[in-house]
């Protein structure tokens, strides 16, 4: 027998029995979209972490007090280190580290910001007014701190965009006086509206000049200094030069840490690719149980059809003709499962960010590859040994079997 006639047997043979064919390929079908979906909500994962945070400034290097051997991450201010970071640091960094476009003093913390009769708590942010371009945060109206603010000390402050509608409403706010733990500050500026970014709602935020936030918090030292570099070639020489400049300023100790953003990156990325394989092995495991349930249906095919093996073996057919039967039906199944499983993945994948918005899905050409070749390696797996048991009927008992 040529190909085209035992693949036209094998075809009639799965047609004649469309709905024990369709249970079949289920568990095909749904492993494979399965693998899809969990991989492409990891892949949607990883594009959305790096989207917001290079969305967040570019080439960033996170100087923070304390020495750490740690790589990327985010850490917590450290206490009880041998010398606090200074807003004298970032400005010995301004001036004598000339790979670094900018170095930013960041201090943090919170308190109660009021207006009259409303008031909420929020995060205060203490900083220069070089924070606007490093951080890609810029004020809609009015303006951001000035160096002229952080120099005098001035008690001047920028709303977040929510901050500024639960306070003013639809009134301006800029020149009010409001007041932050008991101080009274002059709004001079409101941001744009940024929402969320990585858990963190940008618009529930307030500035101040650097100098005040550590009046405000009776403070000294530094939450951080973000420093940026023009080229991100330039990264690896930048932090040598960090390094030498803050070492010397702090009787050469190396008591901080500098942090990058590409090994941030790295840190998350590495994380999320360990998750999307933990993810699609979980649901390749749905496809090894569809490979069992086609080899199971193959069984009881061989079992149904031992007469009709018998008879085509009497008039000539040969074992491999017998097998190569077998193995197309086996084949057939759970490639046209692995298609329809494809297409119900990537199509679910696409609609998934249109009611979830916060759960972004990105289709990869390899996922889509690796799942359908999965269901195939499956369905050659399960269906050889049917087919050989099959293949290896003796014509005559087949003939006299019931």
């Amino acid at each position: 027998m040529n190909f085209l006639e035992i693949f036209k047997v094998s075809l009639e043979a799965i047609l004649s029995n469309k709905v024990r064919s369709g249970l079949t390929m289920l568990g095909v079908i749904i492993g494979v979209m399965a693998v899809i979906l969990l991989v492409s909500i990891g892949e949607g994962a990883k594009a959305y972490i790096t989207q917001e945070l290079t969305g967040l400034g570019t080439n960033l290097l996170i100087i923070t007090p304390g020495k750490t051997t740690t790589k990327g991450g985010f850490h917590p201010p450290s206490a009880g280190t041998v010398r606090k970071l200074t807003y004298d640091d970032s400005l010995a960094l301004k001036r004598r580290a000339w790979l670094l476009s900018d170095a930013v003093p960041i201090v943090i913390g919170t308190g109660s910001i009021k207006f009259q009769n409303k008031g909420r708590d929020t995060m205060i942010i203490g900083t220069s007014p070089e924070f606007e371009r490093v951080r890609n945060l810029y004020v809609e109206t009015g303006s951001f701190v000035t160096q002229g603010h952080v120099d005098s000390k001035e008690k001047v402050i920028v709303l977040g965009r929510k901050v500024k509608d639960e306070l003013f409403g639809i009134e301006n706010a800029l020149g009010k006086v409001v007041t932050v733990s008991d101080a009274r500050y002059r709004v001079v500026g409101v941001m744009h509206k940024k929402g969320m970014s990585l858990g963190w709602d940008v618009d529930d935020v307030v500035f101040l000049p650097v100098t005040s936030g550590q009046e405000l918090f009776d403070t000294d030292s530094l939450f951080e200094i973000l420093a940026s570099t023009p080229r991100s070639e330039d990264t690896e020489r930048a932090i040598s030069q960090i390094k030498d400049i803050l070492i010397r300023r702090h009787a050469h100790k190396e008591d901080f840490t500098i942090q990058t953003q590409g090994a941030m990156l790295e840190t998350m990325n590495t994380i999320l690719n360990v998750l999307t394989a933990v993810l699609g092995g979980i649901a390749g495991i749905s496809l090894l149980v569809g490979g069992i349930g086609i080899m199971n249906i193959m069984l009881v095919s061989v079992r149904e059809r031992i007469r009709e093996i018998g008879i085509r073996k009497a008039i000539g057919a040969r074992n491999r003709d017998i097998m190569a039967q077998f193995m197309i039906e086996a084949v057939t199944l759970s490639g046209v499962g692995g298609i329809i499983g494809i297409l119900l993945g990537v199509g679910i994948a696409f609609l998934i960010p249109l009611f979830v918005t916060v759960l972004p899905t990105s289709v990869s050409l390899w996922s889509i590859v690796t799942a359908f070749s999965f269901s195939m390696a499956v369905g050659v797996f399960f269906g050889v040994y049917p087919a050989r048991k099959a293949a290896l009927q003796d014509p005559i008992t087949a003939l006299r079997y019931e």
